[in-house]
């Protein structure tokens, strides 16, 4: 396999462990990556993890504003195969047209399920008790190519974005390999999507970020951890955004309207929601740093807090 020649495509910590894998396992030839983006206060360009450890390792990278118009790099190479995951443009067909064994995509969800840029927000986020790792056909549109494989991936009660994406870029890495082997074997399979059974994980818009506790309890735990640690979900206390970053839904029924904050402990503050209450114990105040809840009760008054109504 180290004779096959790839090209990869991707951009986030996601990508890098399915990087690594190709590099470690074929001869990746070329690295496609978004270009460096300006961060912090001095906007200083930062480059992406991926071109980080393609960097490390020595391939070279290429960074197109729009590769739908600039890609003659990518056709020059002469790829054997083009592997996407997380990439973050729409790959054009001149390209998917390319290389001879075609371009196939690594995405984290069970397709058809969760189609689209956030499968690992939306699937803590929409309740799924699993997920798991497409490999796939790529075609002209997006997240709808011939399957070729899967495996499934638990989602756990105490999951959140960071503990799922990190079990999910591993699985992804090791089923590429198999994957890769057995396609140059010739001992794979390809599946079409049932579009009929599709869901969508839209990239998260800022007002999905903001908490309303007029849902179940277990909805609004699902939102807070599908949201954590980027980029956050939210609500007003005191008429101060505060990010709402671990919580606990509690064991009786609410009595209270929801939204209401009606129970304080040393460790936690609990909200009314639809049904149950949820507790808080680990926010971000505005313009401070994140914090355990315990600590954050040890500057405010509890007397005034109590049976406020949070927006």
């Amino acid at each position: 396999m180290k004779d096959l020649r790839v090209i990869f495509m991707g951009t986030p910590d996601f990508s890098v462990p399915v990087l690594k894998a190709l590099v470690e396992n074929t001869n990746v030839i070329l690295v496609v990556t978004q270009p460096d983006k300006a961060v912090g206060r001095k906007q200083e360009l930062k480059p992406s993890p991926v071109k980080e450890f393609a960097n490390s390792v020595g391939i070279p990278v290429f960074q197109p504003e729009k590769i739908s118009k600039d890609n003659e790099r990518i056709l020059n190479a002469k790829a054997d195969l083009i592997v996407t995951c997380a990439y973050g443009q729409i790959i054009p067909e001149v390209i998917l047209d390319n290389p001879e064994m075609g371009c196939i995509n690594v995405h984290a969800s069970l397709l058809p399920k969760l189609r689209g840029g956030a499968p690992i927000h939306h699937a803590i986020i929409d309740g799924y008790d699993k997920t798991g790792i497409t490999i796939m056909y790529m075609d002209k549109n997006m997240d709808t190519g011939d399957i070729i494989s899967q495996r499934e991936c638990p989602i756990e009660d105490t999951d959140n974005v960071e503990t799922l994406h990190d079990k999910l870029s591993k699985i992804g890495a090791d089923l590429l390999i198999e994957t890769l082997t057995n396609m140059l074997v010739g001992s794979i399979t390809r599946t079409k999507q049932n579009d009929e059974e599709a869901t969508y994980a839209w990239n998260i818009k800022r007002e999905e970020e903001h908490i309303n506790f007029n849902r179940t309890a277990r909805e609004v735990y699902n939102q807070i951890r599908g949201l954590y640690p980027f980029p956050k979900a939210y609500c007003l206390i005191n008429n101060e955004e505060t990010k709402i970053l671990e919580a606990y839904i509690g064991e009786k029924d609410s009595d209270f309207s929801s939204s209401t904050i009606c129970d304080i402990t040393k460790d936690a503050i609990g909200i009314a929601t639809k049904d149950k209450l949820i507790y808080i114990t680990k926010i971000k105040p505005f313009g401070k740093k994140e914090m355990l809840v315990k600590d954050y009760l040890n500057g405010v008054d509890k007397n005034k807090l109590l049976h406020d109504i949070i927006e």
